[in-house]
């Protein structure tokens, strides 16, 4: 399956955060960061577990349907995804959220996006300026748990919000050999971009994230977070990864329940992306 550049499952891929008044992203990162934010991060995560737990129901089972034609244009979109592990079909909204690809995307470019959603924050890892985290100020490399100056100013950030619509899989961007896995404890604040106009990276400073670097037959390093938010109750990490094992090109690094957002240094800029488009998994970086 040949990804499309120009192609989108969804009805409406184009939002763009402009179209968020300024006083309700004002009122939403009030009760985010200020409200929900100052609750103790344990506390945080058992009422996100919870919530998510209730997506594994049977009854949830019944939403699946009206939620697909709700927000995908084509109506055999279900049909190019399987159930998780080896069930036979779809038993709860659950396993809708961690649907995984039928057929995995093909992409002759050696350089591919690891994941699908809204591309909401993206530079130069040197020209991104500090961000106030409670009483920390703290650059972009401390999302990837690494100090100042130890990823290149000229690598690429970019940040990818995933919706509870898409796609929850991460694959990695290119092959290479894993050469760190970094677990961060943090908090579980609102991840939606819109909310943080300013700074739509900011819950990637101090969520709970998994940190993933990759090494590539050049010897560039590839640095990827995976950070969860509110109800993401669990980020796993697949089972074949771990540091020093090889890793193809689009071979799957982790999932999350619900929704989240995936951060990435790299040597390189996007050749077909800017800020606020909508990037698919397997398409082309």
């Amino acid at each position: 399956m040949k990804v499309a550049e120009s192609t989108s499952y969804y009805s409406d891929p184009h939002f763009t955060l402009s179209e968020i008044p300024q006083w309700k992203a004002n009122l939403y990162r009030f009760l985010s960061v200020n409200v929900w934010g100052n609750l103790p991060s344990p506390l945080q995560r058992s009422l996100s577990a919870l919530y998510a737990a209730s997506y594994d129901q049977p009854i949830t089972k019944r939403i699946i349907r009206p939620y697909i034609q709700y927000y995908y244009k084509d109506p055999d979109y279900l049909s190019k995804f399987r159930p998780p592990g080896n069930k036979s079909d779809f038993q709860n909204f659950q396993d809708f959220f961690i649907r995984k690809f039928a057929e995995t995307p093909k992409n002759h470019s050696p350089f591919v996006w690891p994941c699908e959603g809204l591309l909401c924050d993206t530079g130069n890892v040197n020209r991104l300026g500090p961000v106030r985290v409670k009483c920390d100020t703290r650059s972009v490399t401390t999302i990837f748990g690494m100090d100042e100056g130890e990823i290149p100013g000229f690598y690429h950030f970019t940040n990818v919000f995933l919706h509870n619509k898409n796609y929850h899989r991460i694959h990695a961007p290119v092959g290479g050999k894993v050469s760190r896995i970094q677990h961060i404890p943090g908090d579980l604040v609102v991840l939606r971009p819109w909310i943080y106009k300013q700074n739509p990276s900011l819950p990637a400073f101090r969520n709970e994230r998994f940190n993933v670097d990759i090494t590539d037959s050049e010897g560039r390093v590839w640095y990827l977070s995976i950070v969860g938010g509110p109800a993401v109750g669990t980020i796993k990490m697949a089972d074949a990864i771990a540091v020093g094992s090889p890793v193809e090109k689009l071979e799957e690094l982790a999932l999350f329940y619900l929704g989240s957002t995936c951060c990435m240094a790299a040597p390189r800029a996007p050749r077909l992306h800017t800020k606020n488009s909508f990037v698919e998994v397997g398409a082309t970086y």
